[in-house]
């Protein structure tokens, strides 16, 4: 299967920007980048030629301890937080940075769909949402402004990382052998448990001890051990004698403790030790039951780039291929011209061609323009983040073979795995590079 150029893709790294922003919209918070600061405002770290600010850091703090408190996570000491919350901010701070050197720029039409996209998720207009955030004393303007910075910093991981991700035929043939099971759209999941139980008011004494004991079985299991009969030796739980045994469950109904391993382990793994009132609890998902990938449209289609820099500019960059398509549509080979035009250097060589396009391997700007055309025509010239472009459809089919389309299913998942790595290696260089002058310890906690 051809996996398509990556110069199109978007990425997934933007999940934690989406969090946040709903964190925002439903928790009433502060918006977490553009405040004004008063003249007394300290600087709290220098970032190249930028500072950060004292009320900067407080907004992000305002947004951040939500985020912990719904995740049941404890919450550091205030010194620890505040250097934690800097972090963020300096990597927040070199991103918007590199964004601007290499000219990618978020216009006002972006930014409206985008906020469109955040209103209509939460089940309001545009209007409504301004209203609801000021409401709750978040500056519509603020939100916007932070909204820009987070497309801003995903447009920007998409081009200096998402281009980068390969996957081979070789890794999707090793994912399939050990995780297919995690592809299926699952229905039902039949479950195993053992209990290592605590008393009511336990001791810390108490629950190390207990914690040490799940993790001993929990070696035992990972060693071979069969699971029923660890479980009906060593189990506090009423189905111990049952080799712990809990039957099936629709998804729907999985116990709370259940669901992330119910929605995401293979069949036949166990969890880490999980703990609650009760005591530790070791969870194996024993048997899946569910529907391979829904069939899906996939699209042959070919493109030429053109990127903008400091000697090109988007009317440079729209004229040319302006100039281009005319061309083609006057009968010169799209494929010869693309090799000789075209600045993806993943598909000029292959003129232009992008293979088969799942929905959702393109950037939504590319994607929308794709999907408008008939098989054989050719677009205007139109903008992605990647530059000007463009496309032509040469074919559709819908791609209903299980085999295959668990097999790109699996590409993806390893491109998005890969894409967490690449981009954590791209952040800790990113911010190896530069300058930066961290001035909390003269600060006043």
């Amino acid at each position: 299967m051809a996996i398509p150029s990556t110069d199109s893709r978007p990425p997934r790294s933007a999940r934690r920007g989406a969090r946040r922003l709903i964190a925002c919209l439903l928790l009433g918070l502060a918006a977490g980048m553009a405040q004004a600061s008063s003249p007394l405002d300290g600087i709290v770290a220098v970032v190249n030629d930028d500072v950060i600010v004292r009320s900067e850091l407080q907004a992000e703090i305002d947004l951040v301890l939500p985020e912990l408190q719904a995740r049941g996570a404890a919450v550091p000491s205030q010194a620890v937080l505040e250097e934690q919350v800097l972090e963020r901010l300096i990597l927040k701070r070199l991103q918007l940075q590199q964004a601007s050197q290499l000219g990618i720029e978020v216009d006002e039409e972006t930014l409206t769909n985008a906020l469109n996209g955040i209103a209509a998720r939460n089940g309001l207009t545009l209007e409504q949402l301004r209203i609801t955030l000021e409401q709750n004393g978040v500056d519509f303007d603020n939100f916007r402004e932070d909204t820009r910075a987070q497309i801003l910093t995903s447009q920007l991981q998409q081009q200096a990382v998402m281009r980068n991700i390969r996957v081979s035929d070789a890794e999707i043939e090793r994912f399939l052998e050990q995780e297919a099971d995690t592809l299926i759209q699952r229905r039902e999941v039949k479950l195993q448990h053992i209990l290592v139980a605590l008393p009511e008011r336990p001791s810390s004494a108490q629950v190390a001890a207990a914690r040490s004991k799940a993790e001993r079985l929990l070696a035992r299991l990972r060693e071979g051990a069969d699971f029923a009969s660890v479980a009906a030796a060593e189990s506090d739980g009423r189905r111990a004698l049952e080799g712990g045994d809990l039957g099936w469950f629709p998804m729907a109904e999985v116990p709370t403790l259940a669901v992330p391993a119910s929605q995401s382990l293979a069949k036949g793994a166990v969890t880490d030790p999980i703990q609650s009132p009760s005591g530790f609890h070791l969870i194996k998902i024993a048997d899946i039951k569910g529907d391979g990938p829904e069939p899906v449209s996939q699209t042959q289609a070919r493109h030429i780039l053109i990127r903008t820099n400091e000697l090109v500019s988007d009317d440079d960059a729209r004229r040319r291929l302006e100039q281009l398509r005319l061309r083609i549509l006057g009968g010169d080979d799209f494929a010869t011209l693309a090799r000789a035009h075209s600045d993806d250097t993943g598909t000029a060589l292959k003129g232009g061609d992008l293979g088969w396009v799942d929905p959702g391997d393109t950037v939504p700007e590319f994607e929308e323009v794709m999907d408008a055309l008939a098989p054989g025509d050719l677009s205007e010239p139109f903008q992605s983040p990647f530059g000007w472009h463009i496309v032509q459809v040469l074919e559709r089919r819908q791609q209903d073979t299980p085999d295959e389309l668990l097999r790109m299913k699996a590409a993806d998942a390893l491109r998005q795995r890969k894409a967490e790595e690449a981009t954590e290696i791209w952040l800790r260089q990113l911010r190896d590079e530069a300058y930066v002058d961290l001035r909390l310890d003269a600060m006043d906690y």
